[in-house]
């Protein structure tokens, strides 16, 4: 057994979405650290090129994409500049997403809010599983990653849209394990538990962060590189033999405040 081989990402070509900050980029750094080349994509141009300038500054290779995963065109772009650069897709990590954050009172958002949740957690992490397949079922080498949430299985006033949209994702990926495995391809999903992002970190207070902790075993918040480290396992080759699975990364607990 070489163990090296099992972690080695060298020739992989992984697409990242939401990748120019928090967990994205986390998994954009990690992944490129095992030797992948990276399509840093985002609905921000600038910060997706931050982020594949840094990773070329540490001797990777990386392109920066501006993608709004809620426009069909800019779907089909991300892949097909990825195969236009790199020859290929390997690796696929749905990241980007929204809503949420206790926002989504029943009785005060609409049926188009509850429709572009269910777009961007899901409907676009499904069509860049049906346009990146061929590619990787064409390379020998596929594994699909999306970035799901403790709200998938957790219950909570005001999250209905949101965590239904992540507990279908759970779902999609169980069934699609059936359908793109003779295709010797990949998918599983990462949940994270509360992360130390810029976007937790606007809301967190001492007290909150008291609270979480609380129902966490291991007492500390995940940080960023926790969440990619569970992306790489997935994206490596040590998890051949892995589909259709859920990893909760939660230090142990569920960061709940009631």
């Amino acid at each position: 057994m070489d163990i090296n081989k099992l972690w080695d990402l060298n020739g992989k070509v992984a697409v990242v979405t939401g990748g120019g900050d928090g967990i994205g980029k986390g998994c954009c750094v990690m992944l490129a650290a095992a030797g992948a080349k990276i399509v840093v994509s985002d609905l921000s141009p600038e910060k997706a090129s931050a982020v594949a300038d840094g990773i070329k500054q540490n001797g990777g290779e990386a392109i920066a994409v501006e993608c709004n995963v809620l426009k069909d065109e800019d779907l089909v772009g991300v892949i097909e500049k990825a195969v236009a650069e790199y020859g290929t897709v390997n690796i696929l990590v749905n990241n980007a997403g929204g809503g949420g954050g206790g926002r989504e009172n029943p009785f005060k958002v609409d049926i188009a809010y509850f429709e572009r949740i269910f777009s961007l957690n899901l409907f676009s992490a499904w069509r860049l599983c049906q346009l990146a397949v061929p590619y990787m079922h064409k390379s020998g080498y596929g594994s699909i990653i999306n970035i799901t949430s403790m709200g998938s299985i957790n219950k909570s006033p005001d999250m209905s849209a949101y965590a239904s949209s992540k507990a279908a994702l759970n779902h999609m990926a169980a069934n699609l394990a059936y359908d793109f495995g003779p295709l010797n391809v990949r998918i599983n999903n990462v949940g994270p538990g509360a992360t130390e992002t810029h976007a937790l970190m606007t809301v967190m207070t001492p007290e909150i962060k008291e609270k979480m902790l609380e129902h966490t075993p291991i007492k500390r918040l995940g940080t960023v590189d926790d969440i990619a480290g569970a992306v790489l396992y997935f994206a490596c080759p040590v998890s051949s033999w892995v589909s259709g699975q859920v990893l909760f990364v939660n230090g142990g607990g569920v960061q709940t405040l009631d």
